[in-house]
C-alpha cells in the first residue's frame, strides 16, 4: 500500500474517532435536561413489608400515598399481558411452580402473593391505574433472551399515561429496542458483576454484561448499578466521562442511603421508609 494512502486512512479514522467522542462528550448536556425529573429516590417494588407483598398493588398504594416514587418489574404472561413480577419464577414470592412467561394473564391474576390472598400478581395496566401519575415510575423490563415483544407492549400501555416514567433493564437489546420504538424515553442500563453473583447462563455473554460492552447499542441516560460492586472500570467511564446519570441499588439502611444521596447518586430501597427524598 503506497505511504499517502496510509497517511490518508489513518487521518480519516481519527476524524471517525474524534466525531464520535464528540457525540458522546456533547450527549450528557442533552441527557440531563430530559432525566431531571426522574433523579430521586425510588421504592424498590413499592413500599413492601410484612402483611404488604412486593410488587403489589397495596406496595404501590402505600409508595404513592408517601410520595416516593417507585421501581418495578415488568414481563409478558403466555398471552401478551404485561404482568409486574420480578422473578422468571413463581416459586420464591407465590409458592408455586412454573415460569410466569408460561400462565396466562387470568392465571397469574388469581395467584396470590406471599400468601395474601387479596393481593395477587396485578397486571400493568391495574398498577396505572392505581398509582395514577401520583409519582413517578421506573420501569424495569425483564428479558433473558434477545425477544424484544415486551417494549411494544409496555409502550402500548403508556402511550395514554399522564404520569411520569423511565424505563431500566439488564438487557441491552431490550433498551435498544425502546431508543427505536421510543427515543424520546428516558433510559437507564442496570448491571452488576454478574460472575461474582455466580448468575446462571453463559459465562461469556455474563461477562460482556458485567463489563457494559454493549452499552453503546442503547445509550442510557443512566447507570444503575449494584451496590455490592462499585469500583468496575466500565461503570466509572460510563458515570463520569459520559455523563450518565447514577442509580444505586439495592439499599436497605438509611445512613448508606443519605450518603448515596449528598453524592448525587439515587438509591433504589426497601426495607425502611426515608426521611428524606
Amino acid at each position: 500500500m503506497e505511504p499517502w494512502l496510509i497517511v490518508l486512512i489513518a487521518f480519516l479514522a481519527t476524524v471517525v474517532a474524534l466525531f464520535v467522542l464528540w457525540l458522546f462528550l456533547i450527549a450528557p448536556r442533552a441527557r440531563k435536561k430530559v432525566i431531571k425529573p426522574f433523579l430521586r429516590p425510588y421504592a424498590h417494588r413499592g413500599l413492601w413489608g410484612r402483611e404488604i407483598p412486593e410488587n403489589s398493588l397495596a406496595a404501590f398504594r402505600r409508595a404513592a400515598e408517601h410520595g416516593f416514587a417507585i421501581e418495578l418489574d415488568v414481563q409478558l404472561s403466555s398471552d401478551g399481558e404485561v404482568m409486574v413480577f420480578h422473578d422468571y419464577t413463581l416459586d420464591r414470592v407465590c409458592g408455586v411452580q412454573g415460569k410466569v412467561a408460561e400462565r396466562t394473564a387470568a392465571e397469574l391474576t388469581n395467584i396470590p402473593l406471599n400468601g395474601v390472598e387479596n393481593e395477587c400478581i396485578p397486571t400493568f395496566g391495574q398498577v396505572l391505574d392505581t398509582v395514577d401519575g401520583r409519582v413517578p415510575l421506573l420501569i424495569e423490563l425483564k428479558g433473558e433472551s434477545g425477544n424484544t415483544d415486551l417494549v411494544p407492549a409496555v409502550l402500548k400501555l403508556l402511550a395514554d399515561y399522564k404520569g411520569e416514567w423511565c424505563m431500566e433493564t439488564f438487557n441491552p437489546l431490550l433498551l435498544r429496542a425502546v431508543r427505536k420504538q421510543a427515543p424520546q424515553v428516558v433510559r437507564g442500563l442496570l448491571s452488576s458483576d454478574l460472575i461474582k453473583e455466580k448468575r446462571k447462563g453463559s459465562k461469556l455473554l455474563n461477562f460482556i454484561l458485567s463489563a457494559l460492552w454493549l452499552t453503546f447499542l442503547c445509550r442510557p441516560a443512566f447507570h444503575a448499578w449494584d451496590a455490592k460492586y462499585p469500583k468496575r472500570l466500565a461503570l466509572r467511564v460510563g458515570l463520569k466521562w459520559f455523563g450518565a446519570a447514577s442509580f444505586v441499588y439495592t439499599i436497605r439502611d438509611e445512613a448508606e442511603y443519605e450518603q448515596y444521596l449528598a453524592n448525587d447518586t439515587y438509591p433504589i430501597f426497601e426495607g425502611f421508609i426515608p426521611k428524606n427524598q
